[in-house]
């Protein structure tokens, strides 16, 4: 890691507040404390920025792929790698690698690659996330319905082992389909359980709640409604406030006015947080691809399958932030905490990583006034530069 150094000239949000005439001190790694430009050591080295704002590093717990890889496509670290070195451009500095619904060989697979990975330390990688195969056939969406399938013992068991070794592993399961006890063994041992890919009713989503699942995969798109004698998964988030969700904001998968009452809405102290649910298209040029041997076409900001079904979503950290700021007129530092305190706060590692405050990872991200990504640093190193 480098020696200990300033970054000035820009305004600094640390996850709370904003600062004017002040500077990140950076050390081994973490933030040293965040000083004003006058109380500044003698001789410390000075990163000098030419304004825009300093932001925590984005965290997105859905991600599929990046750089022209899916990691369905045969999970490895070197397919982690990819994926992780695709976001940083767009702010991303800590991200859940996610397997969408597969055979058992490619799920085995995916723990093996999430385990290596994290022995080897790969930079941006926090852990996996395993988005099937236990959904509801009813509630598919783009995962292919041959692969889905209810939980054995195996599959279990695989999950109980994996995180032991891998930092945080989160899985996402139709509460329907999963016995209430497998849910609370699993919260137990340390998986975060999401409810997803779900036509459960309220009472089940709440009792599989009460179980110890603490999240809801992106909100609204692939779950039961909220229905006015029917609240559903949907009403059970807002009603929750045990209950975080992930939403993609890319104006496609949910309307914007179902987002911003949604909003509203939602009971605390969970939040709703930003995800991608990227594919393989982030960084590339590619428009088109395959996914269980089905293709997905790239237009107009969408990816479909053949028959019109939304397959992932073609949109970046930073661009889904612009989005609920502009696009929903939120305020700039609750768009900023969508994507970064929010989901770390969802999978218990906010004491470390979701602000630029004393002591936690200098993940941080430098933004212009438009809000495109200047430079992101992850671990106090640079690893993107305009």
């Amino acid at each position: 890691m480098s020696s200990p150094y300033a970054l000035t000239g820009a305004e600094i949000f640390d996850g709370e507040n904003w600062h004017a005439n002040s500077a990140l001190i950076v050390d081994g790694g973490v933030v040293q404390s965040l000083t004003a430009n006058s109380d500044l050591p003698a001789g410390l080295r000075q990163v000098a920025l030419r304004g825009g704002k300093l932001v925590p590093g984005f965290i997105d717990l859905q991600v599929n792929g990046g750089g022209g890889v899916l990691l369905n496509d045969g999970p490895s670290v070197d397919v982690i790698r990819t994926i992780c070195d695709a976001h940083f451009a767009f702010g991303t500095t800590a991200l859940l690698p996610t397997l969408i619904t597969d055979t058992p060989q490619i799920t085995t697979a995916a723990l093996a690659a999430g385990k290596a990975a994290a022995q080897e330390k790969v930079t941006g990688f926090i852990g996996l996330h395993i988005e099937g195969p236990h959904l509801s056939l009813t509630h598919k969406g783009t995962h292919d319905p041959k692969l889905i399938r209810p939980m054995d013992d195996a599959d279990f068991m695989a999950l109980i082992e994996a995180v032991q070794e891998v930092p945080v592993l989160l899985t996402t399961v139709a509460p329907e389909t999963v016995p209430i006890e497998k849910i609370r063994a699993l919260t137990d041992a340390g998986v975060i359980v999401s409810l997803g890919h779900s036509g459960a009713s309220y009472e089940v989503a709440m009792a599989a709640k009460d179980a110890g699942a603490t999240m809801v995969t992106h909100l609204f798109n692939a779950m039961s409604q909220l229905g006015h004698r029917s609240p559903g998964v949907v009403g059970a988030v807002l009603q929750s406030g045990e209950l975080s969700a992930g939403l993609i904001a890319d104006g496609f998968h949910v309307d914007k006015a179902s987002m911003a009452i949604a909003l509203r809405a939602k009971q605390g102290p969970s939040k709703i947080f930003l995800v991608t649910d990227a594919m393989s298209t982030i960084g590339t040029d590619i428009t088109s691809f395959t996914l269980n041997g089905r293709k997905i076409t790239r237009a107009g900001g969408r990816l479909t399958l053949e028959d019109g079904t939304l397959a992932g979503a073609d949109l970046d950290m930073i661009s889904a932030v612009r989005f609920v700021h502009r696009d929903l007129g939120l305020p700039l530092g609750e768009a900023l905490r969508m994507a970064s305190l929010y989901p770390a706060e969802s999978i218990r590692i906010d004491h470390r990583y979701g602000r630029l405050a004393a002591g936690y990872v200098a993940n941080i991200v430098h933004l212009d006034n438009e809000l495109d990504v200047n430079h992101v640093w992850i671990d106090g190193d640079v690893h993107y530069a305009r």
